[in-house]
């Protein structure tokens, strides 16, 4: 089948809307600048922030001041609905929603941790990745379905992904799918106790780079077939040839040296789309400014396309790095490249990279008819996706076949781990975090299976134990005493990435976060990978610790705390 992009939606440092959007990157206008709504007193450090202060956001969505929605959730409502008045898309009751976030309401939950036990139903309402997406949901009308994936930075692009092969099993027509972040003081200075913050505008691929700049916003698609397209008379952008998504499994936080899920992902879009890699024209590089990022990406890009770069260039020198949202924001600044007929400008770059092929350095005028898009994450979490001008065939299957499940682990008391994880591995790790080494070892072992195709978690607060920690140091020392160990652990793919790094697993990796119905995505993920013949079997895991702090906070609220450690392997 072929799928067509009819809608596009996006809001970020560069303004709201795609106009303001591509004004910006032609004009070659930045969006980088010491922060005005981000309270922090670390203004030396620049970010892409949308100008606009909550109430603002409020104002201009048509909500009263008084309406309780995260950041986030008010970026992501702007963006989607743009991409659907876009589109000509008015009822959404058969339409597929597909959110990636991280941070969900981390912004509404800091502001009020210190007093926690006032406002407990607000924070566990309100926290959640899965409740941003349903506050946006809730905004715009009833979705077929809401799910949110929560894989880092590389989250949005994933949920495109997810909503591509929903299309391919024939579950639907039409889909909206991207991501949505907003900054908060949690990850803004979670970044800057990983020492990968830059006190100047960041310059991707640059010999002297120094580090990011974070960012926010929100990007949506609407993806649909092409025969549904054509029916309605809809303009249609570009078309999806091709994606992968893959593991680095090398560290939670840093790429390996030869950039191998980075080059698998690439690798895995092309195949996808059955072109070479000579006919790609634009690559829209995930290019973050840090040392590690942009060398291993150029040594993954050069793998792939030898000596003889295409054109490439990263936007984040507009934009900042939005993390989760970067992918679909980055995808709808690929769409309006190739329809307008330009590379954007990888800016600030004063030398470039030693020993590499130089990035486009201003507005480069050129015919794209292939553009691959770039976006990882924490964890090794690596996904590309080809974009084509013209009509793409992708293989589909008539819906979800029955998949056998072929082991099913749960633990429910605290087991001997050490037979599958050393004394320094185990020191890193909480006790929920061991458990779910142990259920993954023992169920791979009763699949009589050595290494999984995929892994695919479920989890509704991710490490907890983690981000608890990090909001009281936050609270009780400021910004200036965060733990890096705490940060690079709190994100919600952490279980994925540290059971892929532990089997040295370089496939398919994705996290559902979104609430009660977190398991049952995930299942559905793997089953609809098996049907169109992606995958051969999948590692799927529930994940949710226990933590005091948090369980107080659910009492008061009145409602359950269930943590839980899971493991199935479903496959052929």
């Amino acid at each position: 089948m072929r799928i067509a992009i009819t809608g596009i939606g996006i809001v970020s440092a560069l303004g709201i809307g795609k106009e303001a959007t591509l004004d910006a990157l032609l004009r070659e206008q930045s969006g980088i600048a010491a922060p005005v709504i981000l309270a922090t007193k670390h203004r030396e450090c620049p970010v892409g922030e949308v100008r606009l202060s909550d109430d603002d956001l409020k104002e201009r969505l048509g909500l009263t001041k008084d309406a309780l929605l995260p950041r986030t959730s008010l970026l992501g409502l702007a963006a989607a609905r743009e991409a659907l008045a876009d589109a000509k898309v008015s009822d959404t009751q058969a339409v597929p929603f597909i959110n990636g976030t991280t941070v969900g309401g981390m912004d509404m939950t800091e502001q009020r941790w210190r007093e926690r036990e006032m406002y407990a139903e607000t924070i566990v309402t309100h926290h959640t990745a899965g409740a941003s997406t349903e506050a946006i949901a809730g905004q715009i009308g009833p979705f077929a379905l809401q799910q949110t994936i929560s894989t880092a930075c590389s989250s949005a692009l994933n949920a495109v992904m997810t909503g591509c092969n929903m299309l391919r099993i024939g579950r639907c027509t039409q889909v909206l799918a991207g991501g949505a972040e907003s900054l908060s003081l949690f990850h803004f200075n979670g970044f800057r106790a990983l020492q990968i913050l830059s006190d100047d505008v960041c310059r991707p691929f640059a010999a002297t780079r120094k580090g990011l700049n974070l960012g926010e916003g929100a990007a949506y698609v609407v993806l649909e077939s092409e025969e549904s397209a054509v029916s309605r008379g809809a303009t249609i952008y570009g078309y999806i040839a091709g994606y992968g998504n893959a593991c680095d499994a090398y560290h939670q936080t840093a790429s390996s040296d030869n950039g191998e899920g980075a080059f698998r992902a690439m690798q895995q879009a092309l195949l996808m789309a059955h072109v070479q890699p000579s006919a790609v024209d634009y690559i829209n590089a995930h290019g973050t400014a840090t040392p590690n990022n942009d060398s291993t990406e150029y040594a993954a890009m050069e793998r792939l396309f030898g000596k003889q770069l295409p054109a490439y260039s990263s936007t984040k020198a507009f934009t900042g790095h939005a993390t989760s949202a970067a992918g679909s924001i980055e995808l709808v600044i690929s769409l309006l490249a190739m329809q307008h007929g330009f590379v954007p400008a990888s800016m600030h770059i004063d030398a470039p990279m030693p020993d590499t092929t130089n990035p486009v350095q201003h507005t480069l005028r050129k015919d794209l008819r292939f553009v691959l898009c770039n976006s990882f994450g924490f964890g090794g979490n690596d996904s590309s996706m080809l974009l084509s001008k013209s009509a793409a065939e992708l293989s589909r299957t008539d819906g979800v076949k029955p998949v056998p499940t072929l082991a099913d682990v749960c633990l429910s008391e605290a087991v001997d781990y050490k037979q599958y994880i050393s004394p320094m591995q185990a020191r890193r790790l909480t006790p929920a975090l061991r458990q779910l080494v142990v259920a993954a070892r023992q169920a791979l072992e009763q699949a009589h299976i050595e290494m999984p195709d995929a892994i695919i978690t479920a989890t509704d607060l991710g490490c907890i134990c983690y981000s608890v920690g990090l909001l009281n140091q936050l609270t009780d020392e400021g910004e200036d005493s965060l733990s890096p160990t705490l940060f690079m652990q709190s994100t919600h793919n952490t279980p994925s990435s540290l059971i892929a790094i532990l089997l040295h697993a370089h496939g398919y990796n994705c996290t559902y976060s979104h609430g009660a119905q977190s398991y049952d995505q995930a299942m559905d993920d793997a089953r609809r990978q098996i049907s169109l013949g992606l995958i051969g079997t999948a590692l799927v895991l529930a994940f949710d610790e226990e933590d005091v702090t948090w369980q107080a906070l659910m009492q008061q609220a009145g409602k359950q705390y269930a943590p839980i450690i899971r493991a199935t392997v479903l496959g052929a």
